[in-house]
């Protein structure tokens, strides 16, 4: 079992950054699959990026609409994983969640792909 924490969400202007923190409990943390999701109201939960475990080389991948801009890392030691978001554009307003999947297999970019979510921290990009 692994229980997820967000914190760092908060109120930007357009152009700022923030930086997001997952703090995970459990020892296998290394071993998951981590990822970032956000729903803004009346949309869809959407994927924004991902790390693969430590065992797979912790590869990054990212949706289109962030790449260039946002960068997801993990810190074992701190079993932590952060979304640095730099140049953030009102658009970027959603709740973020942090989410962690347990498979081998790659989870992808689909929320139903994940068995393990956080509550959440709100982003408010002003323009």
């Amino acid at each position: 079992q692994v229980q997820l924490v967000e914190s760092g969400g908060g109120l930007v202007q357009a152009g700022g950054s923030l930086r997001l923190s997952c703090a995970a409990s459990g020892r296998a943390f290394s071993n998951y699959h981590m990822a970032w999701f956000r729903q803004a109201p009346g949309k869809e939960r959407e994927f924004v990026a991902r790390a693969s475990p430590v065992w797979s080389n912790s590869r990054t991948y990212y949706a289109d609409s962030v790449k260039g801009r946002f960068t997801i890392s993990r810190d074992s030691a701190k079993n932590t994983v952060y979304l640095q978001m730099n140049s953030l554009k009102p658009e970027d307003t959603a709740v973020y969640y942090c989410a962690g999947a347990g498979t081998i297999a790659p989870p992808g970019d689909v929320a139903s792909g994940y068995d393990y979510w956080g509550q959440g921290t709100q982003v408010t990009v002003s323009s």
